[in-house]
């Protein structure tokens, strides 16, 4: 913690208002979760249509990344981030006035591409400020942000689709978001020549997205946060459809709830413990974590076994996001990471995008039990790729997963 307290005044106010923003985001973002698969099914929509909804909002997201990194690296972090809060703001508004399925997926899509800027400008802001030895606590730090949004903003959902109705509901997700642009216009960025002084003494060279799809130091970041992305789209799409036919008694809302004390705590500890030990052993527990989750899921018979699965991926998602984002954040230079998020959050869109439409249609097949048990194997997948391609070669990525290994990719 000393070496954040050193921070400069600008970058502490800085922060602070970042931080602010980012959690009215993800509250305006993370109180739908709970209510859109309901909303969709009671305007008419099967289950696949509610996964066809569902997955526009990862194709938004997918769209927007690519143009919205350059913009960051290009221009401004500020303004894409503006840009995200803007579409949080409004989007909601349109699902108060639209009942048609084509509708729904047209303005699922548009909201996607409020994520797509926001944590892309976020990240990269985030990553200027930090110091090069507190790049993982700080980074852990700022993501707490993200699940404090989403203990409030799901809670608050089920509240307020109980008490009130589905326009009102969209109207305070609207506010939050408004909210989360009012502090943003206050945000005040770096210059370049700060930035350059992040990495003393190396040349940045300017390499495009094609050069940067062929690093494998991206790449499989990028693969893994994919098959991540199929499983986490898996959950947001069925797991209220999954809760309403299991017949359990059980607030949804609960659900994300936990997921959002178990991410908050270990996002406290995984930071320090990231710069010190290294990116490679935690990254491998967080998808230790994701697959214990979906067997969790797939077995579910009771509350408290959902319980358990939104502990255990909360851990898991508290633990692989801000891990990630300090793994390519050493792999990348200053003037790229915009891009670099796009490449490698993109994978995370893909999946997302990819998840409802497709375990939507094995779901007529194999139930929903059967699909979190496709999402286990998707969740191994990962797990396998981490540990055998993380790095140089399979000895050094096995060292590097287990914590043994330096990056040997890492550009400081």
């Amino acid at each position: 913690m000393n070496g954040l307290l050193n921070l400069k005044q600008q970058i502490k106010r800085n922060l602070v208002f970042l931080f602010t923003a980012g959690l009215l985001f993800w509250t305006s973002i993370t109180l739908l979760l709970p209510i859109l698969p309901a909303y969709i099914q009671d305007v008419g929509g099967t289950t696949q249509q509610v996964g066809l909804v569902m997955g526009c909002f990862a194709i938004g997201l997918l769209c927007s990344r690519t143009w919205l990194g350059q913009i960051a690296d290009r221009r401004s972090r500020k303004i894409v981030i503006v840009i995200g809060t803007i579409v949080a703001g409004t989007a909601p508004l349109g699902y108060i006035f639209i009942q048609s399925i084509q509708g729904l997926a047209a303005m699922r899509a548009f909201h996607g591409i409020s994520i797509a800027a926001f944590t892309v400008g976020y990240s990269a802001l985030v990553v200027d400020f930090a110091p090069r030895k507190h790049r993982g606590k700080l980074i852990g730090y700022m993501n707490l942000a993200v699940p404090l949004g989403m203990s409030v903003g799901p809670a608050l959902g089920g509240f307020l689709q109980k008490n009130t109705n589905y326009p009102t509901l969209f109207a305070v997700s609207a506010a939050c978001g408004l909210g989360a642009l009012l502090l943003s216009s206050q945000l005040r960025e770096l210059s370049q020549k700060e930035l350059n002084l992040q990495h003393p003494g190396l040349e940045q060279p300017v390499r495009d997205f094609q050069q940067l799809i062929s690093n494998s130091a991206l790449v499989i970041p990028g693969i893994v946060l994919f098959l991540v992305g199929l499983v986490f789209g898996t959950l947001v799409a069925f797991l209220p459809l999954y809760v309403r036919e299991l017949d359990i008694a059980f607030n949804v809302g609960l659900f994300y709830t936990v997921v959002a004390i178990a991410s908050f705590t270990v996002r406290i500890l995984i930071g320090k413990i990231s710069d010190s030990y290294g990116r490679g052993i935690l990254i491998t527990i967080s998808l230790i974590f994701y697959m214990i989750s979906m067997v969790l899921l797939a077995k579910a018979n009771s509350a408290e076994m959902l319980l358990l699965a939104g502990a255990a991926e909360g851990i898991g998602a508290g633990i692989l996001i801000p891990t990630m984002l300090a793994l390519i954040s050493d792999r990348s230079y200053s003037n790229e990471r915009g891009k670099v998020y796009a490449l490698c959050l993109g994978g995370f869109d893909v999946g997302i995008a990819l998840a409802g439409p497709v375990l939507g249609f094995l779901e007529s097949y194999l139930s929903y039990r059967g699909v979190f048990g496709v999402a286990t194997i998707l969740a191994a997948i990962a797990f396998v790729i981490f540990v055998t391609r993380s790095n140089k070669n399979l000895a050094r990525s096995w060292g590097f997963a287990l914590g043994r290994e330096k990056d040997v990719f890492a550009l400081d």
